[in-house]
């Protein structure tokens, strides 16, 4: 490639407009990669705590399943420990506040309601920074182009200062100017990519903790909950 088109002559001859169009394409990228990496990091937390859940019911009591689910980690790498928790505590509290307003409600339907708390605030911890790629992936074609647009406006413009409109004098910074849209596009793909599969599989996990949750439901109901509650988890 000739060095007409080398990045560093686009970063040289251009104005302070293509300069921050690019130190913005920059921010996109770094921090659509720094969110890729967390929830990439995060996703190998959850397979652990799944695994883990997997197991809970195989374990001889409530308190030997929690221990299992807290071998996985604990707050939002593990869902489920949450979960397990929650559903401890809100059969204890319903208990002791039978003379209390919710008192009133039945068992069943306190759990139902606690139990859906908890899966939406970790189903909101999921979608955190998610919000933020689907920005980036939508937006940094668009910053690329703005960039191409104006660095051919700029290069037009000089060139016809300069009165030299050749072909070899307009292909140089056109050229140059046409690398904003690349930079846009190679910013947009991983933002976009990594939208698409983050989401995919907080569906699934999702999916799992109302399971989960399900099961808890249906375990506290025996009355089997109910007994080793003086020992739960703060």
């Amino acid at each position: 490639m000739s060095s007409a088109f080398h990045v560093s002559l686009l970063w040289q001859q251009s104005d302070l407009t293509i300069r921050l169009v690019a130190l913005l394409l920059l921010v996109m990228s770094v921090a659509s990669w720094y969110l890729i990496l967390r929830h990439g990091l995060r996703i190998l937390r959850l397979r652990r705590a799944a695994a883990a859940m997997d197991g809970f019911w195989h374990a001889a009591s409530f308190d030997e399943g929690l221990t299992g689910l807290a071998s996985a980690g604990d707050g939002a790498a593990n869902p489920y420990r949450l979960l397990a928790l929650e559903c401890r505590q809100s059969v204890q509290h319903h208990q002791d506040n039978r003379e209390d307003l919710h008192g009133q409600l039945g068992l069943s339907d306190w759990l139902s309601e606690s139990l859906s708390g908890a899966i939406d605030d970790c189903a909101e911890q999921l979608q955190g920074g998610l919000s933020v790629l689907a920005s980036v992936g939508s937006t940094a074609p668009f910053v690329g182009l703005f960039g191409t647009v104006w660095g051919i406006y700029h290069a037009l413009t000089g060139i016809a200062q300069s009165g030299q409109g050749t072909i070899d004098k307009v292909a140089g910074p056109v050229g140059e100017a046409l690398i904003m849209t690349a930079f846009g596009l190679a910013v947009a793909i991983p933002a976009v990519l990594g939208y698409n599969a983050f989401t995919r599989i907080n569906r699934r996990v999702v999916a799992r903790m109302q399971r989960f949750a399900r099961q808890l439901h249906a375990y506290s109901l025996t009355g089997s909950a109910t007994h080793p509650v003086a020992q739960r988890e703060g």
